[in-house]
């Protein structure tokens, strides 16, 4: 997670840089002043932006341009060449930019610019008189954000059932949980943040119903708050393990900061974990643990961990690199009971542990929905748009299912930079852009030293094709259905990621 620092043998821009270095649809990287800069020639026109993504500090020098707008390696944020706005989650701060010129066949950087200010989109028709965001995660800070971003300035208000402001949630699981990043990293924003945006966060804010006849949202204790327009985005909770013993105090689940920090407590007081679950979370969390110095154990009914997800030959792989740092699998198997002392099997066995960490997945937060009478099947039913069922309320994030275009099914995805991404559209939609969320899903995940990079959705395939050497991590795996194109992943190829997510956007752009 460190940032780029500028270094004596990049070249300085302000002395120029010969303009036949810089091709069309060319970037060099180097500096101005003493910060990093990414010089871009895009259609013609010379652009100088922030070297660095705004969200982990990519290197936008190894991202791909798109017209006049580069998309970081890491995590696939997106940035205007113009004007260092941030298009596209996870980034949500701008890069700076600066004034450049071309002379004497040179190329100069000359001063910064002011950071553009102002909406960047006219409103279309007439803003709702106030607007509520349930939910205080990804998509409802994304949202809120984007709002004020998109020019509103009615009363917005974010509740928000947890008692910490928004945070970098997927931190959670890894360098946070494994004491490399210090909690200072993790809120999104300052409270001054939320004041100076003129953001009402209610945090603690228990929302007990939703009454779309008077749009009203009435909360636990009593407050009742009128809106003229409301985005759901409530997330998701944990599934429970429904075992003897499952209540014990040394078993833990990871969803919230809190959560996190009792499992943080915790974890430096013992010596043997074992995760019931080969999810997401249950294997970063196995990571962490392992870099923490604990025994980790973990338990799970399938053959390979991951298989569903990315197939036989990359589950394959992400045991071995488990078992590489420590991790003992104890796969074909589930929890029986918890006791104080460990975990019983349903083979008979016996693991001891003084922490257990459940990760079996999530539900998506749907009884608002439903109590209000909103279509609810699996997650709450969205249009193209994140329009639900009922006019004047979107959904966004974990709990909403919408019509994915590339695979022709209504999908729910529980990731990220989708619930983020979603947010910003059903905002821009509040305020009656009428924009379809088509946006490509992205995710990684990061266990001990293998990062995974996935763009796309298939939740099942026929054929994978195997470009590259998955056992030494520098692979392309495209998964296809019918001979479609559904999802690719890499690891070790940033930048190929990159090109399958806009291989993936032009085939929905085909209405494939």
């Amino acid at each position: 997670m460190s940032g780029e620092q500028t270094t004596p043998d990049r070249p300085d821009f302000t002395q120029g840089v010969p303009a036949a270095d810089l091709a069309e649809g060319g970037v060099i990287l180097g500096q101005a002043a003493g910060e990093a800069v990414l010089l871009a020639k895009s259609g013609g026109t010379l652009f100088a932006i922030g070297a660095e993504c705004t969200h982990y500090h990519g290197p936008l020098a190894e991202g791909v341009l798109v017209a006049d707008t580069v998309r970081c390696p890491w995590h696939h944020a997106c940035f205007s060449l113009r004007t260092g706005e941030a298009l596209r989650a996870p980034a949500l701060d701008p890069v700076a930019c600066w004034r450049v010129e071309q002379q004497g066949g040179k190329i100069y950087v000359r001063e910064k610019l002011e950071a553009a200010t102002g909406p960047t989109r006219k409103p279309t028709g007439a803003p709702p008189q106030s607007i509520i965001v349930i939910g205080g995660g990804a998509a409802g800070n994304a949202a809120a954000e984007m709002l004020r971003r998109e020019g509103y300035t009615g009363p917005l208000t974010m509740l928000s059932a947890d008692d910490d402001g928004p945070y970098d949630r997927p931190n959670l699981s890894k360098d946070y949980l494994a004491g490399n990043a210090p909690e200072e990293w993790i809120p999104l924003r300052s409270a001054d943040f939320y004041r100076e945006q003129r953001i009402e966060l209610q945090l603690g804010a228990r929302v007990a119903a939703i009454d779309p006849g008077n749009r009203e949202v009435r909360l636990t204790d009593g407050r009742r708050y009128p809106y003229g327009a409301l985005l759901l985005a409530s997330g998701a909770e944990p599934v429970r393990l429904p075992v003897p013993g499952a209540d014990h105090p040394q078993v833990h689940y990871l969803r919230t900061l809190a959560d996190s920090r009792k499992l943080i407590a915790k974890a430096t007081a013992s010596h043997r974990a074992v995760i019931i679950g080969a999810s997401f979370i249950g294997l970063e969390v196995a990571a962490s643990l392992r870099t923490r110095g604990l025994d980790v154990s973990v338990v799970a009914p399938e053959a390979r961990p991951m298989e569903t997800v990315f197939g036989a030959e990359v589950g394959d792989l992400v045991r071995r690199v488990h078992e590489e740092h420590g991790v003992v699998f104890r796969l074909g198997t589930k929890p029986a009971a918890i006791d104080a002392n460990g975990v019983v099997l349903d083979s008979g066995d016996r693991l001891d542990a003084d922490l257990v960490v459940v990760g079996i997945g999530v539900r998506p937060e749907t009884a608002l929905a439903t109590g209000a009478g909103l279509t609810v099947d699996r997650g709450i039913m969205v249009d193209a748009f994140l329009e639900t069922s009922t006019p004047g309320i979107w959904a966004a994030g974990d709990v909403a299912r919408w019509p994915d275009r590339l695979t022709g099914e209504k999908v729910r995805i529980e990731h990220w930079v989708v619930a983020e991404r979603q947010g910003q559209t059903a905002a821009r939609n509040m305020l009656g852009a009428r924009e379809r969320f088509d946006t490509v899903p992205f995710f990684w995940t990061q266990q001990h030293d293998l990062m995974l990079s996935y763009v796309g959705y298939a939740a099942k395939w026929d054929r994978v094709e195997i470009d590259g050497n998955i056992a030494a991590k520098d692979c392309m795996l495209t998964y296809r259905l019918g001979g479609r194109k559904l999802a690719v992943l890499t690891i070790g190829r940033d930048h190929a990621s990159l090109e399958a997510e806009l291989d993936l956007e032009k085939l929905i752009g085909q209405g494939t």
